[in-house]
């Protein structure tokens, strides 16, 4: 299968609402860049004018508790990229090795090739991390709790 790219790809990293790609490895990914990567990730990133795409990546290979569900690993890795943090989980290589499932934003995911990245996770054996829907929001964080100190 031939994944070809049109101008839906992102070609600049995004500020903090921007939209990143979201990709999938493909068939023709090499092996040292699959182990790398390792099963399971959530891939970001953009293009690149050279035909190349910068990627950041989460695999959760520390097993953090909040980083169980794909789209938690995506947006750890999608914050990554826009807050342009210096980390090992990023490389720029071949447009071949990656399928671009979808989009992820300051406001959510929207996956619009579910079945690539439910094949991608069923490889990893990391089914039960799926989305559970093609849109997948953010929710804001719980304001923090008023502190009494004592006293009235």
């Amino acid at each position: 299968m031939t994944v070809t790219f049109g101008q839906d790809l992102p070609q600049e990293r995004p500020d903090a609402d921007g939209r990143a790609a979201l990709f999938v490895p493909t068939a023709h990914i090499k092996d040292e860049i699959l182990q790398t990567l390792r099963k399971g990730a959530a891939v970001v990133g953009f293009g690149n004018h050279d035909r190349t795409v910068t990627i950041y990546y989460e695999s959760n290979r520390f097993s953090e508790p909040h980083l169980v569900k794909y789209e938690q690993k995506a947006r750890k890795a999608y914050e990554r990229l826009v807050d342009n943090l210096p980390t090992t989980s990023k490389m720029t290589t071949k447009l071949e090795y990656f399928e671009q499932v979808g989009y992820i934003n300051g406001k959510g995911i929207n996956v619009r090739r579910m079945d690539s990245l439910k094949r991608w996770l069923e490889y990893s054996d990391a089914m039960d991390s799926a989305p559970e829907s093609d849109a997948v929001p953010w929710t804001p964080p719980p304001p923090p709790k008023k502190i009494n100190l004592g006293g009235d």
